[in-house]
C-alpha cells in the first residue's frame, strides 16, 4: 500500500501562467513551467497529494491514487509528461481509467477507458467521441522528484 503526504500551499496569485516551454528536474521529467506553478487559485489554498515518485510511473501507464477524497488516474506519456484525471469512466460508471490504453490522436495526448474504449483528451478530460462527455482534470507538479497532484477545490466540478 502506498503512503501519501499531503502538503498545503497557499497562492494569492491571480494570473494564469501559460507558457509551453519544458524545465527539467534534475535528470528527472520535463515539465510544463505551468504546472510546476500554483496560479489561478485567486487566493485559495492549494492541497497537492504526493502520489509517487516520477520513476515509478511507466510510460504509457496509469496509476490510481487517492486525492482529496476522489479517485484520481495519473498518466506518464512517452514524451515524459503528467496527466491526472478521474479516475471514473463516466459511460460505464466503472473507476477504472487509470487501466486505460495511453496513445495519442494527432498531438493530442489521450487515454481509452479499457471498457468501452472511449477516448479522453488527457490535458482537457473531454471524450473526442462523445461530445458533451468529460471527465474531470487535475492539477500536476512534479517537485523534487515526486509526483504531486492538487485536489479540487470543494463545489468545482
Amino acid at each position: 500500500m502506498t503512503s501519501h503526504t499531503t502538503h498545503t500551499t497557499t497562492s494569492h496569485t491571480t494570473t494564469s501562467h501559460t507558457t509551453t516551454s519544458h524545465t527539467t528536474i534534475g535528470d528527472g521529467p520535463p515539465v510544463d513551467d505551468e504546472l510546476t506553478e500554483v496560479a489561478g487559485t485567486g487566493g485559495q489554498a492549494v492541497r497537492w497529494t504526493v502520489v509517487c515518485p516520477y520513476r515509478r510511473l511507466e510510460p504509457e501507464r496509469g496509476v490510481a491514487a487517492l486525492v482529496g477524497g476522489e479517485q484520481v488516474a495519473v498518466f506518464r506519456t512517452h514524451d515524459g509528461r503528467v496527466y491526472a484525471i478521474g479516475q471514473r469512466d463516466p459511460v460505464a460508471g466503472a473507476h477504472v481509467m487509470a487501466r486505460g490504453i495511453v496513445g495519442s490522436r494527432g498531438e493530442i495526448p489521450t487515454v481509452a477507458s479499457p471498457l468501452h474504449k472511449q477516448v479522453y483528451d488527457l490535458r482537457t478530460g473531454d471524450c473526442l467521441d462523445l461530445p458533451g462527455v468529460a471527465v474531470p482534470t487535475y492539477r500536476v507538479r512534479c517537485r523534487d522528484g515526486l509526483v504531486e497532484v492538487a485536489a479540487r477545490p470543494p463545489g468545482d466540478t
